[in-house]
């Protein structure tokens, strides 16, 4: 994928973690897709934050200023595993990730993320292309390989410019046979595990977080701009109990959120080093979930088959040293990440992405709200699901657009009163929208594989 010409911003760095523990005993067997047995987990409710009275605003310092002109940064894409939206930041009880809570203090934060589909194979795709699953050369399984060939990845794009491009994985799916690390000089897998593709029993974090600086720490990957892509895998099911995270009970749930803690406490090792580096002031840091993780709601546990708003809404922010903290009144989705990253990195953002950089509206600039389209494309797994969320409405099409269901997702976020028959105005009028929008995308066929699932 490629994008528009961008100058950049006086930005900087935060800060990444690194650290090392021994890996913890392997939990039980689990599906790698979302299922219906699990056993109902303790759900805990986000206590919504407490009204804050308005404060007469002091002068802002200088330094708090948009810079007024933008300078070429490095950028560390920071991908949580299964992340969902109701983290300590958006009023969540549970102190599960303190160090990334005070980074998210220090950020710009968007009101709302939308990752663009609900399963590894299909969101990383889209973070790391810039395009819609739907729309690139791809296989039918559900753990999808992407044709180097045929589709233009981000990290391809940015080496062409001189850009060193780094990448740390910790699921075997990710090692080659995704094609998702097309592009990258250093793409490394942490040390220890090993393909399995029903469940993800590993501890990664620390051997993670190690790897993260010893990549760091090689002048020939930082002495020049670099773009680096870490992808932290602990909160995805299997969810492991650890010696040193708080204790909140044995529910699904209760362990996702020690996985949590466990994850954000190596994370801090890592965003420590950085900010210790000589080009950490010359560091973005974006900060999000590939998808997010269901615990029962609608019946549904862990993740993949749906776009429920459990799956699909997730933590979205970016630090950018330099730059004031704030939350933009916004709903974004990843298909926006590609071209900010070209931005914050002074690369021409080539055309045909249909993503939009938020480096912009990050800047102070006020850019109206956009549609957000959430894709996936059926595979031997998957039905075909389609999502169209526009002025806080959601409509779900289900197969090749031959039922829908819609929800009022600002007033019912979890989307307990399907409107489609209710509100057939509004219904009607949303259809053709996500006509039109939709129609924009292109469509590839998924070849090579066992056949597609249809409703």
């Amino acid at each position: 994928m490629r994008f528009p010409c961008v100058s950049f911003a006086s930005l900087a760095v935060l800060s990444l973690m690194a650290g090392c523990e021994q890996r913890g005993p392997a939990a039980p067997s689990s599906e790698p897709t979302g299922n219906t047995t699990a056993p109902p987990p303790a759900e805990h409710v986000a206590a919504p934050p407490a009204p804050v009275a308005a404060e007469k605003k002091a002068p802002e310092p200088e330094t708090a200023k948009p810079p007024s002109a933008r300078r070429p940064m490095n950028v560390i894409l920071l991908v949580v595993d299964a992340m969902r939206d109701d983290m300590p930041w958006n009023g969540y009880e549970r102190p599960i990730a303190p160090n990334l809570t005070a980074l998210h203090a220090k950020s710009v934060s968007y009101e709302r993320g939308y990752s663009i589909s609900s399963f590894t194979s299909k969101s990383v795709a889209a973070i790391l292309s810039g395009q819609y699953p739907s729309s690139l050369d791809r296989t039918t399984p559900f753990f999808t390989s992407y044709r180097d060939k045929t589709n233009t990845f981000l990290a391809e794009v940015l080496r062409d410019n001189g850009i060193r491009t780094l990448g740390i994985q910790a699921h075997m799916y990710l090692k080659e046979k995704s094609g998702m690390h097309q592009g990258f000089d250093d793409w490394r897998m942490v040390p220890g595990i090993e393909w399995d593709p029903n469940k993800d029993p590993f501890i990664t974090s620390p051997q993670h977080t190690a790897t993260v600086i010893d990549q760091l720490s090689d002048p020939k990957n930082v002495g020049g701009k670099f773009f680096a892509y870490y992808h932290y895998m602990d909160p995805h099911d299997i969810y492991n109990s650890h010696e040193a995270a708080p204790k909140w009970g044995t529910s699904p749930r209760d362990l996702y959120d020690e996985e949590m803690w466990f994850t954000d406490l190596h994370i801090q090792k890592a965003l420590d080093f950085v900010a210790a580096q000589p080009w950490g002031k010359d560091t973005a840091i974006i900060v999000t979930g590939d998808h997010g993780e269901a615990f029962g709601e609608h019946g549904f546990y862990r993740h993949a088959r749906h776009l429920y708003e459990v799956l699909i809404r997730v933590p979205l922010f970016v630090h950018i040293p330099g730059v004031e903290p704030r939350k933009i009144a916004r709903w974004r989705s990843h298909i926006d990440l590609v071209p900010t990253v070209y931005d914050l990195m002074g690369v021409t953002i080539p055309e045909g992405l249909p993503g939009t950089s938020l480096l912009p509206e990050m800047l102070g600039e006020d850019v109206p709200q956009r549609p957000i389209v959430a894709d996936l494309p059926a595979d031997n797994i998957n039905t075909r699901r389609r999502v169209l969320i526009d002025d806080g409405y959601k409509l779900v099409a289900h197969g090749q657009d031959v039922r829908f269901e819609m929800y009022d997702v600002r007033e019912d976020p979890g989307e307990t009163k399907n409107l489609i028959r209710q509100d057939k105005e509004r219904a009607n009028a949303l259809r053709a929208r996500y006509r039109e929008v939709t129609g924009a995308i292109p469509f590839k066929k998924a070849k090579g594989g066992p056949a597609v699932k249809a409703d």
